[in-house]
């Protein structure tokens, strides 16, 4: 029988009843580690493992839920451990619920989300007493828990699937980053005499941005771009009509860092754009590679004292290599396809990585929402199949 035919079935007229978490686990708060000698036993805070040590608070399986800081970091633990105060262990009634089973459903609610108090994001166990957990079969206890181990065999193989798959194209990403570097440092370092040397200012406008008269958090046609690099807001209309390069002019942190405009935007007037006078001579997007690449070379045009910066007349004396156009259009071609391998979200190893956590989330959540009818089940599955 397939795993789709198998997970219909499985799913198939299973009655669920919503328990308070309260109902089935107790929650208990951790305790300072400071006395503790170190050993064996791992102690947990809200960020993972923090030390071992030499006695344990608890020693059943457990799901820990943090109580301060990343809320959403959940912990599922099968081995004896200790937990500090920023991090709640259950105590799970295993008559009623499976501990990993609990902790599938656990990763669907979005504790991430659920912020207490302000400040440090923090969780109550008054909250987290009254979240609903779904249970199958609750008549028939013998039942109920041989589907909830059930959906944890098939959760446990999709993750190990994902982990597996992942960990390969995170491997194959790494390698294709690294062929990605070689490339660059081959196509855009030139010998002596090869090509001709011209000061950016001969080849390239470059120009200051502005602040936009209103700085827009709901997203609108116009990125607003103030880091040199990246999106810090949006504006309701643009003032660089595309194709330019970007960097810093000030700003901790940021100078040595370019960034490629496609469509039209607004620049803020924290950095520079930068256009070719003649795209016969210089091509906007080779200009950018070779910045790119070249980090040192706008790094050491950097001013110390109060806030570093660049200072356009600066920038505008920095010579860069300036080959054919023809060789600039295959340097870039070359480029723009070991960029769109290794950086692109939409395509390449990026989205495929995002793809199979997608598709995780997908099946896990599926499993743990007991759709009603076989024909819905069927047609979500075969959605993703």
């Amino acid at each position: 029988m397939s795993e789709l035919r198998f997970i219909e079935k499985l799913l198939d007229g299973v009655e669920v009843v919503s328990k308070r978490l309260g109902d089935i686990v107790r929650i208990k708060n951790g305790k300072d580690h400071k006395s503790l000698g170190d050993g064996e036993y791992p102690v947990y805070g809200s960020g993972g493992i923090m030390r071992y040590a030499d006695t344990y608070a608890y020693n059943k399986p457990s799901v820990l839920i943090p109580r301060k800081g990343s809320l959403g970091n959940l912990f599922f633990v099968d081995v004896p451990f200790w937990t500090v105060d920023t991090i709640f262990y259950t105590e799970i009634d295993e008559s009623q619920v499976s501990p990993k089973y609990l902790y599938y459903f656990l990763t669907t609610v979005g504790l991430g989300e659920m912020n207490q108090a302000g400040g440090v994001p923090s969780q109550t166990q008054s909250v987290l007493n009254e979240l609903k957990i779904p249970i199958p079969c609750p008549d028939n206890p013998k039942k109920s828990l041989k589907i909830q181990a059930e959906i944890v065999r098939i959760l446990d193989a999709f993750t190990t699937y994902t982990a597996e798959l992942t960990a390969e194209l995170t491997a194959e990403l790494n390698l294709r980053k690294q062929q990605y570097n070689h490339y660059c440092d081959q196509l855009l370092s030139f010998e002596e005499g090869e090509v001709e040397w011209k000061a950016l200012g001969e080849v390239s406008e470059i120009n200051t941005g502005q602040k936009p008269s209103e700085i827009l958090e709901v997203p609108t046609e116009f990125d607003y771009i103030n880091a040199g690099t990246t999106r810090s807001g949006y504006a309701s209309a643009s003032n660089c009509e595309g194709d330019t390069v970007t960097t810093p002019s000030r700003g901790q942190g940021g100078i040595g860092f370019v960034g490629f405009q496609k469509e039209p935007f607004w620049l803020g007037p924290l950095c520079y754009k930068m256009r070719s006078v003649d795209k016969e001579i210089l091509i906007n997007k080779y200009l950018f590679y070779f910045l790119q690449s070249k980090r040192e070379l706008l790094l050491g045009l950097k001013k110390e004292g109060g806030v570093p910066a660049v200072n356009k007349s600066d920038l505008a004396k920095l010579e860069i290599p300036v080959p054919s156009a023809d060789k600039q259009k295959r340097i870039v071609a070359i480029l723009d396809k070991f960029d769109a391998l290794t950086n692109s979200i939409s395509e390449g190893l990026p989205r495929e990585i995002e793809l199979r956590k997608q598709q995780y989330e997908y099946y896990r959540d599926l499993l743990l929402s007991f759709p009603k009818s076989e024909a819905g089940v069927s047609k979500k599955l075969k959605e993703q199949a």
